[in-house]
Order: C-alpha cells, then sequence, then structure tokens
C-alpha cells in the first residue's frame, strides 16, 4: 500500500510539472505594426527582450515571433519611438515618430550609434527633410537646417561652387571644407573649373538617393577621420532595400525661377543727364558728349529715344524639371534599391544651364545567417552649359555696366559690336563653354559574424570624377585675332579606398555596455590632366580641335597621393546612463614631409545620462537630461600634394628642355592640427520640447604659411607650419511638439549658432598678412576687411571724405576728415563672416494637407562690393550707374552721402567703406504645402498613395543690403565679395508623388 501510495504521489508530480510546462511553452505571436496615421510600417524590428530572438515586419507590417505571453517584446524603426510591450497572441501595435530625434539612430564613422547614448555633437536630417527642395545640389536643400554649419552657394549659376564651413573657419591657407563620405567613400570634390569660376563636384549626387546626411561637428565624432577631420565630416547615406513586398515610387515635378533680387540702373534719359553733368563739372562737356554719340549708333541720345534694359538681356526666366524614380524590397536573405532621377535646369543668368541624369543600385544578400555581401553603385553624368566667369568683360552680369543708349543688336539681328564693353550678346552668339562631368561611385562589401557580438567588415571603394570641357570662339567672339580658337580639356580623377574593421558589441550583466571598432584603411587618389588648345579656323562650323590650322599649346600632368590609416573606437556604458567614449586614428600620407609622416589624432568624451538616476528617473516633466563632453586632436591634410617637396619645373630654352629650381622642400612640413573641446546638454519636458546646447572651442596652429628665404637661398620662401587662430561659439538646437491632435500636429525645429573666429598668431613675429581688401592680424578676426574709412560728403563744395585715421600720440585714431585719400589710412572695418547664424522649420499636418517651411537668417557679416568702383560712382566712368547716384551733390548745403558728378574726377571712387555693407537677410528658404489623396479615392488605381505639392526656394528676402543679394560672392572666392555677382534663384515648382 505505501509503494501504491508514494507511486500516485509521483504520478500526480509528473501531471502537474507536465501541465505546468504545457502552459508556459512558448507560442506564436503574431501582430500587425503601424504609424501615427494607421499605415503599415514595413522593416520594423521586433526582439524578444534578453535573447536573441528576433523578427521584422512584412511590407504589410506583420511579424510573426515565437514567445511566451506576458515577456516582453522591444519594437524599434528608423526615426520612431521604441517601445516595450508585454506579448499577446494576437498583437496590434502603434508606433511614434520622434519628433525630438533622441532616440534616433545617428550615422558614425564606421557604423551607427544611438541619439540617446551618444557623446558627440552631430547634426542630421533626413530624406523627409530635404526631398522636393527644387534645387540643382544636394547642399543647398540642407542650408538653415543644422546648427553650427553655414552653407553659402557662390552665386546663382546653376553650376555655382558651394561653400560649407562647420563652426566657423579653421584654416587661413589650407583647405576649409568639409570631409565628404558617401556610404563609407570619401568623396572627391576638387574643383577642375578651367574658365575662372568654381564648379560644384557634387552636382553629380541627387536628393532622391539620400536616406540621410549626418555632420560630425566636434573632435570626438571626427577623430575616427583623423587628420582629414579638422572641418567636420559629412557623412552620406543612400537608401537601402528592406523586407517586405516591393515598393515603387514617382516624383515628378516641374517649376519657374527669377533672381532673388533686382538692382534699380539709370534708363537712358537720367543716364545722359547724369554723365553731361559730370562732364560740365570736369569740364570736359565735349568729349563726353562725342562719347554719347558714339555710344547710341546714331540715335536719338538727348531725347532716350533708345532704351537698353541690359539686366533684363541678363537675366532670363529660368524653370526646372525633376524626375525621379525609385524600386525598393527584399526577403529575409536579399534587399534591394534602385533608383534613377532626371534633372533639367534653366538658369536664371542667359545660356546657362544644367542637365543631369543620375542612377543607383544598392544591393545586399545574406549567403549564410553569418555572412552577408552587398554592393551599391552609382552613376551621373551633368551637362553643363556655362557662362565666363564674373571677371570677364563677356559675361552676361556684366552687360550691366553698358550704356543704357547702346542698342543689343543691329537691325539684322547681329550683336552690336560697338558697346562701352565687349557685348556679351557676341559671345552668346558666337562661344559655348561645355563643362560634362560624369561619376561613378562603387562599393562591394562583406560582413562575417563570427558571433552575435563579434563581426567584421571588408569593404572596397572606388570613387572616379571624370571631367571634360570644351571652350569654342569663333571668329566673331569678342577680343578673337586668330579665325577662332578651341580649348578643350580632360581630367579623371580617381580615389581607391580598402577598408577592414572588427566590431564587437555586447552588453554584460545588463548593466555593462560595449561597442568597439578597429580598424584599417588604405585610400590612394590619382588625377590625370590634359588639354589642348587649337587656332585659325577655316569657318565656325569648324568647332573641335582638329578643325585649326594650327595645335598652339598643350598641357598635361599626373598626380597622386597615399593614405595609409589605422584606427580605433571604444564606446562604453554604465547602467544607461554613465556614458564614455576613446578614439584613436593613426594616418600617414604622402603629402607630409618624411620627418612627419604618421600622425595621431585621440579624442575623449563622457557624457552623464541624468534623467536615469533615481530622483529625475520618474519625473514627468524633465523626462531627459544628458550632460556631455569632449576633446580631441584633428588634422587639415588639405595643404597640397607637394607643398613638402623640392620642386623643379620645365624651362625649354632655344628648343632644348631644361629645369629651374621651383620651390623649397621642407622635410618637417606636415598637417594643420586642430585641438577642440566641447562642452554641452541635451534635455527634454513632458515628452514635448527637446533642447540641446553646446559650447565649442577650436584652436588651430601649424597653419600653412609660406615664409620669405633670405636671397642668398636661392628661393622666395618656403612652406612652414607657423601660426594658428581660435573658432569659438554656442550651438543651440530647439525641437518642439507644439500641437498633437488625431488630425492636427505642429512641430517646430530651431537653431541659433554664434562663431568668433579670429587669428592668435601670425609667422614673421606677428606680422600682419594684406591680401586685396583684408588683412590678417594677431587678436582680429580672421580676413578682417582692412579698407580706408569713407566719411561722406562735404555739403559745402560736393567733395568725398575720408576719415585719415592716422595715430595719434596717446594711440587714438585721429577721426578728422580729408578730401584726399592719399592722407586716410585703412583701417579694420568690418567680418566677411557672420557671428550669428539661425534656422526655423515649422511642419504642419491637418487631415491630408501637410505644410513646411524654413526660415533661415545670418548676421554680422560685412560684403565689400568691388564692381561700386564703376557702378555707383556718380558717373566717373560711362559704366551705366546704380538709381541711387541720382542723390548726389549738386549745390551747396546738400546733404548726401553720393559725392558730386564729376567725369574721371576718381571723386570719392577710391576703395573704401563706401562700397562696404552689411549683409545681414532674413530668407524664407524653403516652403512646401502638399495634399494626400484619400485612399478611398484611389483604392481602384492600384496605388498606395498619390500626394500633390507645391513647394518654393528662396521666396522672401529681407535684407538692407543694396547689391544684388547678400549671399552673392564672386566666382574667384575672394573673400566676402561681390563683383557682378549673380543673385540665387528664386524657384516655385508644382509636383506629385505617386506610390505602388
Amino acid at each position: 500500500m505505501k509503494n501504491d501510495l508514494n507511486f500516485k504521489r509521483f504520478a500526480t508530480l509528473l501531471l502537474i510539472l507536465f501541465i505546468q510546462i504545457t502552459i508556459a511553452q512558448e507560442v506564436k505571436i503574431t501582430g500587425q505594426i503601424f504609424d501615427k496615421a494607421g499605415l503599415p510600417i514595413p522593416g520594423a524590428n521586433i526582439v524578444l527582450k534578453g535573447t536573441q530572438v528576433v523578427a521584422q515586419t512584412s511590407f504589410d507590417g506583420e511579424f510573426t515571433i515565437s514567445a511566451k505571453e506576458g515577456q516582453t517584446l522591444t519594437v524599434s524603426y528608423v526615426g520612431m519611438k521604441t517601445l516595450e510591450i508585454p506579448a499577446s497572441k494576437s498583437m496590434k501595435i502603434t508606433l511614434q515618430g520622434i519628433s525630438n530625434e533622441l532616440d534616433a539612430v545617428v550615422v558614425v564613422g564606421y557604423g551607427t550609434q544611438s541619439k540617446k547614448n551618444s557623446t558627440d555633437n552631430i547634426a542630421r536630417v533626413t530624406a523627409k527633410d530635404i526631398q522636393q527642395v527644387p534645387v540643382a545640389n544636394v547642399q543647398n536643400a540642407l542650408v538653415g537646417k543644422l546648427a553650427g554649419v553655414q552653407i553659402t552657394q557662390t552665386n546663382g549659376k546653376v553650376d555655382g561652387g558651394i561653400n560649407i564651413r562647420v563652426r566657423g573657419a579653421a584654416s587661413i591657407s589650407a583647405g576649409t571644407q568639409p570631409l565628404y563620405v558617401l556610404d563609407g567613400i570619401p568623396l572627391i570634390t576638387d574643383d577642375e573649373s578651367s574658365n575662372g569660376a568654381p564648379t560644384n563636384p557634387l552636382l553629380t549626387l541627387s536628393t532622391n538617393e539620400i536616406e540621410s546626411i549626418d555632420v560630425l561637428k566636434d573632435a570626438s565624432s571626427a577623430a575616427i577621420y583623423g587628420a582629414r577631420g579638422a572641418n567636420g565630416v559629412v557623412i552620406i547615406t543612400t537608401k537601402k532595400g528592406k523586407e517586405g513586398k516591393g515598393t515603387f515610387s514617382i516624383n515628378l515635378s516641374q517649376g519657374v525661377s527669377e533672381p532673388t533680387h533686382k538692382k534699380k540702373w539709370l534708363n537712358a534719359k537720367q543716364y545722359v543727364e547724369l554723365l553731361l553733368e559730370a562732364g560740365r563739372n570736369a569740364n570736359d562737356l565735349q568729349s563726353v558728349e562725342e562719347e554719347l554719340e558714339n555710344l547710341s549708333q546714331g540715335s536719338d541720345w538727348r531725347n532716350g529715344q533708345t532704351y537698353t534694359d541690359w539686366q533684363d538681356i541678363a537675366f532670363q526666366t529660368g524653370h526646372t524639371t525633376d524626375a525621379d524614380f525609385s524600386l525598393s524590397g527584399g526577403d529575409q536573405k536579399t534587399k534591394y534599391f534602385i533608383s534613377g532621377a532626371y534633372n533639367n535646369t534653366v538658369g536664371i543668368i542667359d545660356s546657362n544651364d544644367l542637365k543631369r541624369i543620375t542612377a543607383r543600385t544598392n544591393l545586399s544578400h545574406k549567403v549564410f545567417d553569418n555572412f552577408t555581401v552587398g554592393m551599391n553603385l552609382s552613376f551621373s553624368r551633368s551637362l553643363i552649359n556655362r557662362v565666363q566667369n564674373d571677371d570677364s568683360f563677356s559675361t552676361p552680369l556684366q552687360s550691366v555696366a553698358q550704356a543704357p543708349i547702346s542698342p543689343a543688336r543691329l537691325t539684322d539681328g547681329s550683336a552690336n559690336p560697338n558697346t562701352e564693353y565687349s557685348n556679351y550678346l557676341l559671345a552668346k552668339d558666337n562661344t559655348f563653354w561645355k563643362t560634362i562631368m560624369r561619376r561613378v561611385t562603387g562599393k562591394v562589401y562583406g560582413e562575417y559574424k563570427f558571433l552575435p557580438s563579434l563581426k567584421f567588415n571588408s569593404d572596397f571603394s572606388y570613387d572616379l570624377l571624370s571631367q571634360t570641357e570644351d571652350n569654342w570662339e569663333g571668329k566673331n567672339a569678342p577680343f578673337m585675332a586668330t579665325d577662332g580658337a578651341v580649348f578643350a580639356s580632360s581630367v579623371n580623377t580617381e580615389n581607391y579606398i580598402s577598408s577592414n574593421y572588427f566590431t564587437f558589441d555586447k552588453t554584460v550583466a545588463e548593466k555593462h555596455s560595449f561597442n568597439a571598432v578597429v580598424g584599417m584603411e588604405y585610400n590612394k587618389y590619382h588625377r590625370r590632366y590634359q588639354d589642348v588648345n587649337s587656332i585659325y579656323f577655316p569657318n565656325d562650323n569648324f568647332n573641335t580641335i582638329d578643325g585649326g590650322a594650327e595645335v598652339n599649346e598643350g598641357h598635361g600632368s599626373e598626380t597622386d597621393y597615399v593614405f595609409v590609416s589605422q584606427f580605433g573606437r571604444l564606446n562604453y556604458a554604465f547602467n544607461n546612463k554613465y556614458l564614455f567614449k576613446a578614439s584613436i586614428r593613426r594616418d600617414g600620407s604622402s603629402r607630409f614631409g618624411k620627418n612627419n609622416r604618421f600622425g595621431y589624432f585621440p579624442a575623449l568624451s563622457a557624457g552623464w545620462i541624468v534623467s536615469q538616476e533615481s530622483f529625475l528617473k520618474d519625473n514627468s516633466v524633465l523626462t531627459y537630461l544628458k550632460l556631455k563632453g569632449s576633446w580631441g586632436k584633428l588634422g587639415n591634410a588639405e595643404i597640397g600634394n607637394f607643398a613638402s617637396r623640392q620642386l623643379y619645373q620645365t624651362n625649354p630654352y632655344n628648343a632644348k628642355s631644361g629645369l629651374t629650381f621651383d620651390q623649397t622642400g621642407n622635410d618637417n612640413l606636415t598637417w594643420e592640427k586642430s585641438t577642440q573641446i566641447d562642452f554641452g546638454f541635451e534635455t527634454r519636458f513632458w515628452d514635448r520640447i527637446t533642447l540641446e546646447a553646446d559650447y565649442y572651442q577650436k584652436d588651430t596652429n601649424g597653419l600653412l604659411f609660406e615664409v620669405p628665404l633670405p636671397i642668398s637661398s636661392g628661393a622666395a620662401s618656403i612652406n612652414k607650419n607657423i601660426g594658428a587662430i581660435r573658432s569659438s561659439g554656442f550651438e543651440f538646437t530647439l525641437n518642439t511638439k507644439n500641437i498633437e491632435k488625431e488630425n492636427f500636429t505642429w512641430n517646430t525645429s530651431f537653431n541659433l549658432t554664434t562663431n568668433q573666429s579670429k587669428v592668435k598668431s601670425l609667422p614673421n613675429n606677428n606680422s600682419d598678412i594684406v591680401l586685396g581688401n583684408t588683412i590678417n592680424r594677431s587678436g582680429a578676426n580672421i580676413s578682417s576687411f582692412y579698407l580706408v574709412e569713407y566719411a561722406g560728403v562735404n555739403s559745402e563744395n560736393g567733395d568725398a571724405l575720408f576719415f585719415k585715421n592716422t595715430v595719434n600720440p596717446d594711440g587714438t585714431l585721429n577721426k578728422e576728415m580729408t578730401s584726399n585719400y592719399a592722407e586716410a589710412r585703412r583701417v579694420i572695418v568690418g567680418n566677411p563672416f557672420p557671428t550669428l547664424m539661425s534656422g526655423m522649420t515649422n511642419t504642419i499636418t491637418y487631415k491630408s494637407f501637410d505644410f513646411t517651411f524654413t526660415f533661415q537668417g545670418e548676421w554680422g557679416a560685412s560684403i565689400y562690393n568691388d564692381a561700386g568702383s564703376y557702378q555707383s560712382t556718380a558717373a566717373d566712368v560711362y559704366d551705366n550707374q546704380t538709381a541711387d547716384q541720382l542723390n548726389r551733390w549738386q549745390k551747396p548745403g546738400d546733404v548726401t552721402d553720393v559725392p558730386q558728378a564729376r567725369f574721371g574726377g576718381k571723386n570719392g571712387t577710391q576703395k573704401s567703406t563706401r562700397y562696404l555693407d552689411k549683409s545681414d537677410f532674413v530668407r524664407l528658404r524653403n516652403l512646401t504645402l502638399g495634399y494626400t489623396l484619400p485612399k478611398q479615392a484611389i483604392k481602384d488605381t492600384g496605388l498606395s498613395s498619390l500626394r500633390l505639392y507645391f513647394t518654393g526656394v528662396n521666396l522672401l528676402t529681407f535684407t538692407n543690403y543694396k547689391g544684388f543679394d547678400p549671399e552673392a560672392r564672386r566666382d574667384d572666392n575672394v573673400i566676402g565679395e561681390d563683383f557682378y555677382s549673380a543673385p540665387p534663384a528664386r524657384t516655385m515648382a508644382l509636383g506629385v508623388n505617386i506610390n505602388f
């Protein structure tokens, strides 16, 4: 009996245990994930917390995962707030968007990182921030959206160069532009233009292929790029396929453009009145009348019978056409993204236009569970019809200098050859300048996971930028003396990059999180250039090199450089609240002197997520607070390929070859060194308001300068690392969710940046370096304006006046006025760089409508109009004058800033602050209004969505600047100067987005 009783007890225990096991065993959890609008989210990740069990949603947002009911599932998706939720048999999950981006994932060198746990300073925009902005280049779509980043197009030409300054100036004589990295490929950004105006090599990129752009601003984030990170790093990530049903998208738009602003010029009657008055005042009336007769080509110039509005001829109504498509999708093994785009931009300047096609294919394939291979491949072709540079008389905008009494064309329709200056219409009719840029970027990669926490990546990348230029000048072209001439050039620039690195990512005991990257990289650059000239053509139908009778000149060169690098980075987080990061890169380059071939670039940063502490963890007001700081050293290797070498150049004589000494070598020459610090905080209130604030300081020393040598050395100078500058300021980024309702949302993003960039020391015992109208002086702003100070007009006699600004015995400046320009002394009078920048973007949705607009502003900078001494002189020359010159002094007692009109008298036309102006402005940079058709309206069309939109760029500009535009600068990139520089375009476009 006892044994039977024991058996029954044992059997009962087994039955209970079996029932418990049966109840507790895993089941298939199914569900669907949606966004706030109720649309399914494909590609979202679902992780069973504390395990390696992972699932991903299909195209319809559906998923299946093995889990026990009640276990915690972690649901995440890029751009959405991560959610933890108990598992149940059938789930419907809604993810909220991240307007403050604290929980977003940012791209860093050789990996990604959570914004919340980052100790770096990284500014970010995503595809939705830049898509459908009707501009020809990617950089212009970023303006006003990134704190600490100033983006300026040189001028309104479609091919205009782009200047980007990250946290102010970091150099005086070396490169100032950031390093661009596309999917891990350091891009070629050389300006290969031959006509004196810069081109923008990144015209080859299309916004439709870009997923995100991350700008690494501080040393902690950029140090992983070592000797090339001092000016910041711009990481561009292209779109990739996601698991699920394939999607097909089309975007079409058409727009029109006009100049943001036109100047007011004298009409024919006003021009004649002012010139005759200037001639009388100069006792030279007869010669003035004779020239007016000549300029008018026989018309009744005294009565203004012929009036030519040269400004209207130089400008035209531009238009833009954009068409792009993308196809993406995939399954658990293979993912794909394919895109193509076409852009046709006819500029606002006569004869200036751009046609571009781009194509991209991104593929990845999981060969085994732990081995993935992939390929990114893109091609671009950009054809640009260009005009001459701003310094050329035959460029369209210099035609505004022509007399308005001169006809533009003769009665037979041909261009009038007898104008005051070369008639640009002669160039339009008889010349062309055609530039074609072809670009191929490619990357093949493999990723092998040794362990769930350890993987190895091997990437091989290639970037080819091929450019040809053809400049034809017919026999009737301006200044032609050889019955036609052709210039043709070709340059091929290649970049090969091999990157190999390990990544370790593991959390130990749920408190210690480690992420480490270690690897090496090899980068080889090669450039081959050649050009040739041909002259004496039988007629204008022959306009290639072989059509000329004589090939009279040719050039060719080859150059390359190499970087060999090792790098490492460690991120550590304790208890998800104490953060630490260390990184280092060792760079060696053929550009550096042989005694300083290699350099080390370390960085450290730390952060404390205070809101994770017990005294703040459950605070409903202050829901997030992080303090952070960083320090690091970076380099600027843009010092030229041969700055350290002793060079010789060919010098043929009497048909014999020869060499002459050209440059003294310096084996100690190396990169410019930048030490940077950053302190700041990130905070969030009520999960609705996010504020990020930082103070930064960049100290750059070892600036590259040409230092004079004694005559006995045989050379004039030697390149040395001497001099130092400092750039510092504050950055603020404020993101707010103003309204969040079911049918109405309103979000705002506001950024504010201050900057001071000053010279700390210079070579030759801090000797001033004066270049044109600017000066670099120890203690002053970099490239400060250095001009005679204009004092207005003597109300008794109409003389222009200048402040003497000589130094008094007590050290003060003598503010006496003089009409003798030679008695006045130059002083520092302005800063070419803004000291305050801001941007504000508002995004509003109401039911099916979406509305976004961005305002941008800059303050504190000045701009010098170098053309003012021709076009605003009260008729000192025959150039047409700006309308404000009618306010000239005419009789004693007149109070005005415009001196008496005296032809040829140089009455106040010398370089002075008369032509210096503040360039402060606020601009409505872009605006988009869209409407998405209800699903019911398109349910039978096979479309998943259809959206109509209106978008505009540079719609409004508020400024007191008297020139064309406060952002326009001369082609040759002379700092802070305007010289017949075209304003940017104001563009308005209508478009449609179609998704299948």
